[in-house]
């Protein structure tokens, strides 16, 4: 709720009105500035409230490289994951309670609000005991840290807490859309939260909605990639299969695309394969072209005959994020080029087939 590092002036002024203490107007960093700034040390700090940072994002070992470089790395989390092994000089785990578990805090259990697919915002409460006596929920680890750090400044941070219906009526004076929070929620399922685009709310300057095109490239790769002695061979787009969700994988089945306990494939049109010099089923190594002299690779992949355009390759996230350059994104929205990499195949060293024949 109004995490943004690019706030706009009306949340810092609506934010400096009702709790009276000056925000800073600097923007802050995304995921790609993030990484750069601690693995140049501009940045010391890791707090993570869930994900798993070091697997969701681009160039893998750069990535793992810049999160040990930090004093301190803490992860607020439900379950453990990779990103929890990539540890800063100091570093701690917090486990928090799930959205399932029962929140006792001092004004009694407590349930937070989640939004559906169709902008519908409604209430949760858990239902299980927790593991443990000693786990608290998000809020409170958060608000324990506020109240260590701050004090009761500028709001009583563990006041606030006992009762997540304060909260909300901070979000309420704060955030355009949730006025009468709590009052909406005790609603039959929810409220609608509305969407403009849905309402045909246009808000230009002609009132109607604007549609801009958008340039083809010229090229297809990057100036960089185009200047090395190196073709590249194909262009890789990262995918999910059927059996997950995000960086949780739920099991090595992909039944979309025929594909049943295992996820080290890559997919490629057939012509290409044999094009290349390989036959389907071989192992290969990727390898991905990008000029600052940095070698990316990620071994022992399968090739899979597939129907997919000729020139393409397609692989699971996050296996093959280690091939996606870090300075490799997108104009304005730093959105790392994962559906778009240039890579060469090389033949899989002996061992890599040996040790897979074993396995």
């Amino acid at each position: 709720m109004g995490i943004n590092e690019l706030a706009p002036p009306e949340l810092i002024d609506a934010l400096e009105a009702r709790f009276d203490f000056k925000v800073s107007r600097r923007h802050g960093h995304n995921t790609v500035m993030a990484i750069a700034a601690m693995e140049e040390g501009r940045s010391k700090v890791f707090i993570g409230l869930g994900g798993n940072f070091a697997q969701a994002t681009p160039d893998s070992p750069r990535t793992h490289g810049a999160l040990r470089n930090c004093d301190l790395t803490v992860h607020i989390a439900t379950k453990l994951n990779r990103s929890h092994l990539v540890t800063g000089r100091e570093a701690l785990i917090l486990p928090c309670l799930g959205r399932t578990d029962i929140d006792m805090q001092e004004g009694g259990p407590q349930g937070v609000t989640v939004e559906d697919t169709f902008s519908m915002v409604h209430i949760s409460h858990g239902q299980l005991k927790p593991k443990s006596p000693l786990m608290r929920s998000e809020p409170a680890i958060i608000a324990g840290i506020a109240n260590a750090t701050l004090g009761k400044h500028p709001i009583d941070w563990l006041w606030t807490v006992a009762d997540y219906s304060r909260i909300r009526d901070l979000i309420a004076d704060t955030i355009p859309g949730f006025k009468d929070f709590n009052q909406k929620l005790l609603h039959p399922g929810g409220f609608h939260l509305g969407n403009n685009a849905a309402d045909r709310i246009w808000k230009t300057t002609t009132g109607k909605a604007q549609f801009a095109p958008s340039v083809l490239p010229a090229h297809l790769v990057s100036e960089g990639v185009r200047n090395l002695d190196v073709k590249p061979d194909l262009i890789l787009q990262t995918m999910r299969s059927h059996d997950q969700y995000n960086t949780t994988l739920y099991g090595l089945d992909d039944r979309y695309r025929g594909v049943y306990g295992m996820r080290d494939v890559v997919f490629i049109n057939e012509q290409d394969i044999r094009k290349l010099g390989y036959q389907p089923g071989q192992k290969v190594d990727m390898v991905s072209l990008w000029g600052d002299g940095r070698e990316r690779r990620v071994s022992g992949f399968t090739l899979i005959a597939y129907d997919i355009p000729a020139g393409q390759a397609a692989a699971y996230y996050p296996e093959t994020n280690p091939l996606v350059p870090l300075e490799s994104y997108g104009d304005r929205t730093y959105t790392p080029t994962s559906k778009f990499i240039a890579i060469r195949l090389e033949p899989a060293p002996a061992s890599q087939l040996i040790q897979s024949v074993g396995a």
